[in-house]
């Protein structure tokens, strides 16, 4: 017997945003690693004062793709455009569906000739293994599954770390026995560690400059137990799953944009492609925005930031529906800074025997796979705030956000609706609890103020220079 389509699935539903809201899965694990190393506030302050390890190495898909026409289908896939992409170069890879709106964005690893790595969330993934199960294209894709749901979760193809923070490179550089080349942001070169071979990538994730590592699984222990062995003079720390999730905080990356597949002719096939096993059979909503369709879910390249990403050089997949949203108004991504006595007064409602707010946890306080809250001005609707987390550099708990242009301005006075209405849904992370208005200060997107000035416009504009 096979397994019911999503299409099937979405069809028996009767509501899609009532399925995805009441959705039994939490948010993203991140398994392989403890929950913390030491606690996750010394784990937030090592990135951002000396330096930390993240492993990446069990809760991201990676696709490999390999052939003749590789480039060519990426191409087709991704609204960035391709010209000067060459071997030894990443970019963020961003595809729309034929309506323009996002399905996600995974790193794209231009490994070699014919050879490329997507590593990230499962929505991309899937996306491209459809085109290449289905299209005309030369290529073979080859998944190596996230840890969390193999039935060998010791057995992947690749370890990947990220080194990161400001004695990053001294680590390195201890651990290689010499200085590190001097790349440019999301460039890629080989170095030696510990006498493996190691692929590296100029990145920087938690807006602190560093390298993304990574290479065959057996050497995994190696490369691992030589970087943890050079950062000792250097203040280096591991990074747990509890803390890994915030990092995103600070440097402005919004991980979760609900895949806009659910509804659309142009993505039927797909849907029909896809079984109940999928990412989007299972993924979750949360929060206290309720649309009346699931595309009130839907999300522009621009909402996300990725605007400067967008190139008509090729075609590809939506362009024509984002020439259209091209010209028009766009909402601005934003950090909202939330009120502190608010915040005390969240989270004191624990401490009473009558109505309390949604618990907030820390450091992430985000509790399903898809956030998506209210942002209110006046009591109107003037925006999303779509990622919430508790910086300890800041001392702030922040908010991810899409605000209209005319609100987005640093320094206005917004508020967030933090909970869920009629007492909330029937996921399992939902306790019973009423909504609640917190007020919330518009901030630059990197909140950090390393971020904004040593990193984001780098790899955000230049990542083809």
């Amino acid at each position: 017997m096979t397994d019911k389509t999503l299409q099937q699935m979405l069809d028996a539903s009767g509501d899609i945003v009532t399925l995805l809201r009441n959705q039994q899965t939490g948010p993203n694990a991140y398994p392989g690693v403890p929950a913390e190393y030491s606690n996750w506030r010394a784990e937030q302050q090592a990135w951002a004062n000396t330096c930390v390890l993240f492993n990446q190495s069990f809760h991201m898909v990676d696709l490999a793709v390999e052939g003749p026409d590789a480039f060519a289908m990426l191409n087709h896939l991704g609204v960035n455009s391709f010209k000067g992409f060459v071997p030894d170069r990443a970019k963020q890879f961003v595809p729309v569906t034929p309506d323009g709106y996002v399905i996600g964005d995974v790193i794209l690893f231009y490994l070699a000739e014919n050879s490329f790595n997507l590593v990230g969330r499962a929505p991309v993934i899937e996306w491209i293994e459809y085109h290449a199960a289905t299209g005309d294209w030369d290529v073979t894709v080859t998944r190596d599954e996230r840890t969390a749901v193999r039935p060998d979760p010791e057995n992947r193809r690749n370890y990947r770390f990220q080194l990161q923070g400001p004695n990053a490179m001294k680590t390195l550089e201890k651990a290689m026995g010499q200085t590190p080349p001097d790349l440019k942001f999301f460039h890629m070169t080989t170095l030696d560690v510990a006498g493996a071979k190691v692929r590296a990538l100029r990145h920087g994730m938690a807006g602190q400059p560093g390298y993304e590592l990574f290479g065959p699984w057996e050497d995994y222990d190696t490369v691992r137990n030589a970087l943890i062995e050079a950062g000792k003079d250097f203040g280096l720390a591991l990074v747990g799953g509890r803390t890994y999730s915030s990092n995103t905080i600070e440097s402005g990356w919004i991980p979760s944009p609900l895949p806009a597949t659910y509804t659309g002719e142009g993505t039927r096939g797909f849907r029909e492609w896809l079984t109940t096993n999928s990412y989007e059979a299972k993924a979750s909503i949360g929060g206290s925005y309720v649309p009346d369709n699931v595309e009130g879910y839907y999300l522009t390249p621009w909402d996300l930031g990725y605007g400067p990403f967008v190139k008509f050089d090729h075609d590809f997949v939506g362009r024509d529906a984002l020439e259209r949203m091209a010209g028009q108004p766009h909402r601005r991504k934003v950090t909202l800074a939330l009120d502190n006595e608010d915040l005390m007064r969240v989270v004191s409602s624990q401490f009473t025997k009558g109505d309390r707010a949604k618990y907030m946890e820390f450091p992430s306080a985000v509790y399903s796979m898809h956030p998506y809250d209210q942002v209110l001005k006046d009591g109107k609707l003037v925006g999303l705030s779509t990622w919430i987390g508790y910086s300890a550099n800041e001392g702030r708990m922040l908010t991810l956000a899409m605000l209209d242009a005319d609100i987005a301005e640093p320094g206005t006075e917004v508020t967030l609706l933090w909970g869920e209405p009629d007492g909330g849904t029937k996921k399992p992370t939902v306790e019973k609890h009423v909504q609640t208005e917190i007020k919330a200060v518009v901030a630059s997107v990197p909140y950090s103020e390393v971020a904004r000035d040593a990193y984001a416009e780098s790899w955000r504009t230049k990542q083809s220079a």
